[in-house]
């Protein structure tokens, strides 16, 4: 469903610039100095209304996390979610995934997830597909040595799909789990989605990667 612009959106976001970076590209190579502490980096591609960066920065204290989410109308959703929980481990981006390495330098990220992405279903738009593999030659320049990559998804195509490209791709498959609500998992947060479509008894999909 299409979110209903917001012009507001843009003075929301600085008012609230201890939350959301306005000019993240500048931190490049620094953010753990942006964040004062040498604690790891976990980036959130495509955070949405934020409840499960929110509710992750809660748990884990000792981590910082990042959270790009490209649609302005919808982030502001996630700076509230953020403000909410009173956390000052969270900072939110509003930027497209194609800039990673323009954000991010090498082996600066501990770990990546992605949560219920765009599946792209026709094959014409393949390439936009966060798990396509122009997106995992980014993740694997920014995530360090060993680093894991998280997904999340109800699309059974999308799931099948991103486990062969990071098959093709060399990538070490860790955990596959076809219905994550089967599973007594204690650390696991919820997407606004997650919640939605599990509650429908609907299969959530789940697949841990690590590179060579």
């Amino acid at each position: 469903m299409r979110m209903r612009n917001k012009p507001w959106a843009d003075d929301f976001m600085e008012e609230n610039n201890h939350i959301v970076e306005t000019s993240p590209f500048s931190h490049k190579g620094s953010w753990k100095n942006m964040f004062q502490n040498e604690n790891p980096i976990h980036l959130e591609i495509g955070s949405g209304k934020g409840q499960f960066i929110a509710n992750m920065a809660k748990q884990h204290l000792d981590i910082n996390f990042i959270g790009m989410e490209k649609v302005k109308s919808v982030i502001v959703n996630a700076i509230e979610k953020v403000k909410e929980t009173e956390v000052t481990n969270v900072r939110l981006v509003n930027e497209n995934a194609e800039d990673l390495r323009e954000l991010f330098t090498v082996n600066e990220i501990d770990k990546l997830y992605l949560n219920f992405s765009d599946p792209w279903p026709k094959a014409r738009h393949e390439k936009r597909r966060l798990t396509y593999r122009t997106f995992l030659e980014q993740y694997q320049h920014i995530l360090k040595p060993n680093g894991e990559i998280v997904l999340k998804t109800d699309n059974m195509q999308l799931f099948e799909y991103s486990v062969v490209s990071f098959s093709q791709y060399g990538m070490r498959l860790e955990e596959v789990t076809l219905d994550l609500n089967n599973i007594d998992d204690p650390l696991n947060v919820m997407t606004e989605y997650e919640e939605k479509f599990s509650s429908l008894g609907q299969p959530i999909y789940r697949c841990r990667v690590r590179f060579p």
